[in-house]
């Protein structure tokens, strides 16, 4: 993860519109909602990569560059980093579009880690590629 980057690394997974609910006293996105935002783009490839269920284990680390305004929409972009017997590591960045527009800012960087599951939520190993 680079966080001097101009360009997004990995998929694109997650665009939302950050909305007025989502903020906190000083009238900034919660971060909280912008963490929870990126497990779920880090999720959805983890599941595409593993062919199946998966569960959040670990954030190895989180960075919160700068605030995420109303109005702001919202991309997270993923991408594998590692994948385990059982565990997958996924890099994720959060860029918005101010005004919704096409100028893009760097906003968090973050690398979740998932572990795959059977259907009786027992760790079951990662299909190979």
């Amino acid at each position: 993860m680079q966080s001097d980057a101009t360009e997004p690394t990995g998929a694109l997974i997650i665009r939302t519109l950050a909305m007025p609910a989502d903020t906190n006293p000083a009238g900034d996105i919660f971060g909280g909602w912008v963490m929870s935002q990126m497990d779920i783009a880090g999720a959805i490839a983890a599941v595409e990569r593993v062919k199946g269920r998966v569960v959040t284990v670990a954030v190895e680390a989180m960075t919160f560059i700068a605030p995420v305004k109303v109005g702001d929409v919202l991309c997270v972009y993923a991408d594998i980093e590692r994948t385990g017997n059982t565990s997958i590591t996924v890099g994720l960045e959060a860029w918005v579009r101010r005004n919704r527009l096409d100028e893009r800012t760097k906003v968090t960087e973050a690398r979740f880690v998932y572990v795959s599951l059977d259907e009786t939520g027992k760790k079951r190993p990662i299909p190979p590629q």
